[in-house]
């Protein structure tokens, strides 16, 4: 291979264009980036560049010289129209086509609309980008108030750092405890909880439109199952993001809610492979966590350079939010039955997912220490005694060695 072409800029895109360089890739890498600029980190977005701490430098997945040091032309500003792999080229909006060996697809997801009247509104605020952050940003005000939509990772962590800084927060969710599929009840339940704790008002509904009168600054959001409507200066939606398969699609590669990909992040085409949010391994659920897309990228080089594709550990995701650290491994939906370790809503405390006497899932709040050993556990496939997992004077660890 003498060129692969790399199409998004997200930390998938650049982890590829890593793994490549590490596992010996010396051809050409071209990575097109339709947003101006260096790539960087979604993460902070709805934490530390919400509160003002993280400037744009520190959000940089890799410093500038990082590109010119690995070989990877980066070509920023840059939008792909059309992939062919057929004939080997990507078309750019300039008109121009560049030819390739091969293509990694890492376009990511676009933020879902709020599908109701008004929901177009100046008001409404989605959160995926930089500039989203820098925008929104600039409304939370203290005193302004705030309607969040969704209080799953992004809402819930938005509305965090808005009451934080002062704000008047509304969090908004059809689902009377968010994240419990995801984390069990017990942990969900004390998370949704501190919401309430920290000042914002929790409403149990849907959006159902939002109203401008004539001339106004703020709006009126009508909410199902709430006698009157809230209003607000300004609202953030964050119900999840929508893959953006396009290119894939007019490719005519298999897409079934992502670009459908194989364990080496291979699509329906041999030389077309997809890593992170649009990409959906076949048989699985797609994943939108930060270290998915980064393993993604692992194996997509390896998958591309004809090399072993690497074990993967147990998925793995986090979510700060009112001073406390959630993470979670594995899935809840795995276990037959969950054990305790500590107290929901009263200091850091633990859920373990097992099935049998194999731990399968785990997530925490402010237990870091627990959650690096729980992965483990799950990894290594160790048996272990469910008293001792319960038990707070267990150092988890020991259980390692059966």
């Amino acid at each position: 291979m003498k060129r692969i072409a790399v199409v998004g800029a997200g930390l998938a895109a650049v982890s590829t264009c890593d793994a490549l360089r590490a596992q010996h890739y010396d051809g050409e890498l071209v990575l097109f980036s339709a947003e101006e600029g260096l790539p960087y980190d979604r993460p902070p977005l709805s934490k530390d560049v919400l509160l003002g701490k993280a400037r744009y430098e520190d959000v940089l997945l890799r410093p500038a010289d990082w590109y010119e040091q690995r070989g990877v032309e980066l070509r920023s500003g840059t939008t792909v129209t059309a992939i062919h792999p057929q004939q080997g080229t990507v078309h750019l909006a300039d008109g121009s086509a560049v030819d390739v060996d091969r293509i990694v697809l890492a376009t990511g997801g676009s933020p879902r609309a709020l599908p109701v009247p008004g929901g177009d509104d100046p008001s409404v605020h989605l959160l995926r980008s930089w500039e989203d952050s820098e925008r929104l940003r600039e409304r939370l005000l203290p005193g302004a108030r705030l309607v969040v939509v969704g209080a799953g990772l992004i809402g819930a962590e938005t509305a965090a750092v808005a009451v934080a800084l002062g704000c008047r927060v509304t969090l908004v969710d059809p689902v009377a405890v968010p994240l419990t599929a995801a984390v069990g009840p017990e942990i969900a339940e004390a998370l949704h909880r501190r919401h309430t704790e920290a000042g914002i008002e929790v409403v149990t509904g849907g959006v159902e439109r939002i109203e401008r009168a004539g001339g106004s600054e703020e709006v009126s959001v009508h909410i199902s199952g709430r006698t009157g409507p809230v209003v607000a200066d300004t609202v953030v939606v964050g119900i999840g993001i929508r893959p953006d398969t396009a290119l894939a699609e007019a490719a005519g590669l298999k897409v079934d809610n992502g670009i459908v990909v194989d364990a080496a992040q291979r699509t329906s085409h041999p030389h077309v492979f997809a890593v992170g949010d649009v990409a959906r391994q076949d048989g699985h659920r797609r994943h939108e966590h930060w270290e998915a897309a980064q393993q993604d990228g692992e194996a997509a080089a390896a998958g591309l350079l004809g090399k072993p594709i690497p074990p993967r550990p147990a998925q793995w995701f986090w979510s700060d939010r009112h001073g406390s650290r959630l993470e979670a491994v594995g899935s809840m939906a795995d276990a037959e039955r969950t054990v305790l370790r500590g107290v929901p809503g009263s200091g850091p405390c633990a859920v373990f997912g097992l099935r049998g006497d194999r731990l399968v899932a785990a997530a925490a709040i402010d237990r870091v220490r627990d959650i690096k050993a729980a992965r483990r556990l799950i990894d290594r496939g160790v048996a272990v005694d469910a008293a001792r997992l319960a038990d707070e004077s267990t150092d988890l660890r020991t259980l390692l060695r059966g």
